[in-house]
This record gives structure tokens, C-alpha cells and sequence, in this order.
């Protein structure tokens, strides 16, 4: 972590330490395939998509992160721990950035500046350019639609063979659409964007069969603004499902708040 300029710390130590991880067992395929039908409904598509979702109660593993802004690269590998609905926590190497994210709170501190960040998730909305709270990011990190599909009305047609969602009632102020994988009903792509903010959000899925479950095994975000243009590419690897988990975090005495703007 030794080297991340403190700007990469906000984006990485605060975006990405809400990833989630997906997996029961070190033994993975990857699922490909998967015929489209033409005859069904998107009821029907939006019923499977809710039915292939995965329980679980801890996550925990690694992940590799690799982040790009369009001036400079950086990759990572992180810890992750997780208990469902809870909490999220993060620790990149030797502990100098700490990540700790609960339903309520959004907090992180970085060693290196001796600062830390401790809020709602009003920062982490801004930079998505989309309003978000805890299940929004649990749902977007987990292959999950981010919106629940089933309190809306949507029309579907086949795009690239796939299942692709559209509300039937246009939003007044942000526009959404979804890709659903035809094998297993995850979701393959979903964006959100607002236009007149010239603000939009994308993220893309691969999946992998872990002991007959379905779990993203990589997940390409991009986020856009203006012209600005950040991308973050997660890998899982060494995950574990269910084990009992604790989540050490205290933010350092003496350390400096940041205020994000």
C-alpha cells in the first residue's frame, strides 16, 4: 500500500471497501452458455433473477483491485471480511488503510496521513453520480440488481443474447437498464445514468460455479462524469463462506478528519 497517493485513498479506501466476495471454496468453473428464449416474459426473468440469489451469513477472502482515473494505474490485493446486511470491512496490506462500512456509517483511515474519514454515504453517492445506501452497494457488488425490480414495471428484448430490462415509465431524473445472463439469470450488465448531470454508472459481471452456486468471479465498474472517467476491476480469489468472523477497527487517536468534498 506503501506509495498510494492520498487521493487514490479516497477513491479506493472508500469505494472499494465496500466489495463484496462470493465464494464457498477454492475450486471454481466459470460459466459460459446459456440459450435465450424469445417466449418469455420479463415477470418471468425478473421471478428467476430474484430466485438464483445466493444466501449466506460471512464472506471472507482477498481481492485484487485495479484502478484507473486516466491519469494513473494502481493495483492492490486487500482483505476482505463480511457479515450479510451488516457490516463490510477491508485491510490492505499491514493495516495502513482500514475500511469499516455498516448500513449507517461509511469510515476509513489511512496511516500514511494520519487521517481518517468518518461519515454517511452521501460522499460515496456523489462520486457514484447515483444515490446509494448499504443494500444499493450490496446488490451492485453482489451480481444483484441494485434496484428491486419487482416494485417497477419493465419490457424486455433480447440484446448480444441476453435479457435486457427497461422500465416501461421513463424516471424523470436518472435512466436504468439491465443485461440479465440467460443460464443463470445474474445480472450481466447494469447502468444508471443522469444525463443532465452528464453522470453514469456501469457495472459489468463474469460469473464462476463454486460448489454448485453461483458467485461474480470478476466485476469491471466504470463511472463517468464530465469527462472524467474512473474504472476499478475486482478479482476474487481465496474466499471462504461462513466462517465466524470478527471485525477489529478503531481509528487511530490523533489522527486527522478528512472533509470530503
Amino acid at each position: 500500500m506503501v506509495g498510494f497517493e492520498f487521493h487514490m485513498i479516497k477513491k479506493i479506501g472508500l469505494l472499494l471497501s465496500i466489495v463484496l466476495i462470493f465464494s464457498a471454496c477454492k475450486s471454481t468453473k466459470a460459466i459460459t452458455g446459456g440459450e435465450v428464449d424469445n417466449r418469455i416474459a420479463a415477470k418471468r426473468i425478473i421471478e428467476n433473477h430474484y430466485a438464483n440469489q445466493t444466501d449466506f451469513k460471512t464472506l471472507s477472502g482477498r481481492v485484487k483491485i485495479d484502478y484507473s482515473d486516466g491519469k494513473s494505474n494502481q493495483g492492490v490485493n486487500v482483505s476482505i471480511r463480511m457479515e450479510k446486511d451488516k457490516v463490510i470491512w477491508i485491510s490492505a496490506p499491514l493495516g495502513m488503510v482500514k475500511a469499516h462500512i455498516t448500513p449507517e456509517r461509511v469510515s476509513f483511515y489511512n496511516k500514511l496521513q494520519n487521517e481518517y474519514f468518518d461519515g454517511d454515504f452521501g460522499y460515496l453517492s456523489n462520486l457514484l453520480g447515483t444515490e446509494l445506501d448499504f443494500d444499493k452497494v450490496q446488490n451492485l457488488l453482489l451480481g444483484n440488481a441494485i434496484y428491486d425490480l419487482r416494485k417497477g414495471r419493465y419490457s424486455s428484448q433480447i440484446n448480444n443474447g441476453k435479457y435486457q430490462l427497461k422500465p416501461k415509465r421513463a424516471q424523470e431524473l436518472f435512466k436504468i437498464l439491465f443485461q440479465v445472463e440467460p443460464k443463470n439469470f445474474k445480472i450481466a450488465t447494469q447502468q444508471i445514468a443522469q444525463p443532465e448531470e452528464n453522470r453514469r454508472l456501469q457495472a459489468e459481471y463474469t460469473y464462476q460455479d463454486i460448489s454448485g452456486k453461483v458467485m461474480p468471479n470478476e466485476i469491471h465498474i466504470v463511472a463517468l462524469e464530465n469527462m472524467s472517467r474512473t474504472t476499478i476491476d475486482l478479482s476474487f480469489k481465496n474466499v471462504e463462506l461462513n466462517r465466524a468472523l470478527n471485525f477489529p477497527y478503531k481509528i487511530p487517536k490523533g489522527f486527522d478528519e478528512i472533509i470530503l468534498k
